[in-house]
């Protein structure tokens, strides 16, 4: 049975049905990063020492293996991409579909500055012969913020069609097309609720 998108909130839920299915998808992604973190916790309780040995050399903390700066532009880079992302919904329901372009454009910019910085960041890693395979703590990381990264890319994949293409929607049915954009928002808002969890795991911890 199809289900007819709507527009306007239902009377059982108080919501559209595009939201509705955001957020059962939110819900499985939750159960997905939920059990990668309950499996981080689990592996760092069992270690007697922590990150460990790689590639022969002791390390006492995080800190010796990982960027805390580059970790913490990252986490500022994505906090202000929520900010641009909801700046662009808002702009569509003020009628404005120009500055939505150029909010939506700076929230896409700004992923894509996390994902060039995270490139560099990984190259270092690769660089000095730090792979998954040389340790648990490696293998958690570039698990957990591998995973993320490629919700980050679907993020701009799609930013990028709504930005493009997929804005022609507003000439034809705006509110649809805002409906869109704001579903995409709230993806995006969880994807940068990962990273404030991510980061300071890893990162810090």
């Amino acid at each position: 049975m199809e289900i007819p998108y709507t527009t306007t909130a239902r009377p059982d839920t108080g919501l559209y049905n595009a939201k509705i299915g955001i957020w059962l998808f939110l819900a499985s992604e939750v159960m997905l990063f939920g059990g990668l973190f309950s499996a981080y916790i689990f592996l760092r309780i069992g270690a007697p020492e922590w990150p460990g040995t790689i590639l022969g050399e002791n390390f006492a903390s995080s800190f010796d293996v990982l960027s805390v700066p580059i970790g913490t532009f990252n986490t500022m880079v994505l906090i202000a991409s929520s900010v641009t992302v909801v700046m662009a919904w808002a702009q569509l329901m003020l009628k404005d579909f120009k500055k939505f372009r150029y909010y939506m454009g700076l929230t896409i910019l700004l992923a894509m500055v996390f994902l060039v910085v995270k490139g560099f960041e990984y190259n270092d890693k690769f660089v000095h012969g730090y792979f998954p395979a040389e340790g648990t703590f490696l293998a958690v990381y570039f698990t957990l913020t591998g995973l993320h990264g490629l919700h980050v890319l679907g993020g701009v994949v799609v930013m990028a069609y709504l930005w493009g293409p997929g804005a022609k929607m507003w000439e034809t049915n705006p509110q649809q097309f805002t409906n869109r954009v704001e579903v995409a928002g709230l993806y995006w808002h969880f994807v940068d609720l990962v990273w404030i969890f991510l980061f300071p795991t890893i990162y810090l911890l």
